[in-house]
């Protein structure tokens, strides 16, 4: 192959195409890493999926989101918070804080409600089960959020790696073969 048909293959439509395919889903696998992983972990946050239809109409089942752990006395009204169902289990909501009471000792109690439910949440929740305030979501990222979990989360890891070196790779390999092509019609 000449030079120049070297150059009109590396030009056209084809090329182009694939070029942008590859960069759209190498840009999209790294998003959806950061925004599921390395944010949350260097932010000190936490990313949960969304399960139920109690906060529908701006958090639907599947969104992700992410929360940040916050001083429970800073909390104000419409506030989004994440808290365990019941203090040491690992089951937690997300609802919106409606208000405040106390309990017979002064402590500060929230009443959470979720946005598509018509009446606040039974029990108020106490500081200590708190897990933290919303800080960001994305809709349906929280499936794959639910899908990359343990031992998924590490082979997810290895093959985007993986599928990276061996683009890579192949990236230098074709570069090498395009030099020696130029250098052999010389």
């Amino acid at each position: 192959m000449t030079t120049e048909a070297t150059e009109r293959t590396r030009t056209g439509p084809l090329w182009w195409i694939w070029q942008i395919v590859t960069w759209v889903l190498l840009l999209a696998a790294v998003a959806v890493l950061l925004a599921t992983i390395v944010v949350p972990k260097i932010a000190g946050a936490q990313p949960y999926t969304v399960l139920t239809s109690s906060m529908k109409d701006k958090y639907p089942p599947g969104t992700l989101i992410v929360v940040k752990k916050v001083d429970p006395a800073t909390l104000q009204i419409g506030d989004v918070v994440t808290y365990q169902i019941r203090s040491g289990e690992p089951d937690v909501i997300t609802h919106r804080v409606v208000g405040f009471t106390f309990d017979q000792r002064g402590n500060r109690l929230l009443t959470t409600q979720g946005d598509a439910v018509p009446t606040p949440d039974e029990r108020p929740v106490q500081a200590g089960q708190v897990r933290g305030k919303l800080w960001y979501s994305i809709p349906y990222l929280g499936y794959v959020n639910n899908w990359i979990t343990g031992s998924t989360r590490m082979v997810v890891v290895y093959a985007i790696a993986g599928v990276l070196i061996v683009y890579a790779a192949a990236q230098f390999v074709g570069s090498a073969r395009d030099r020696r092509a130029a250098r052999a019609a010389r």
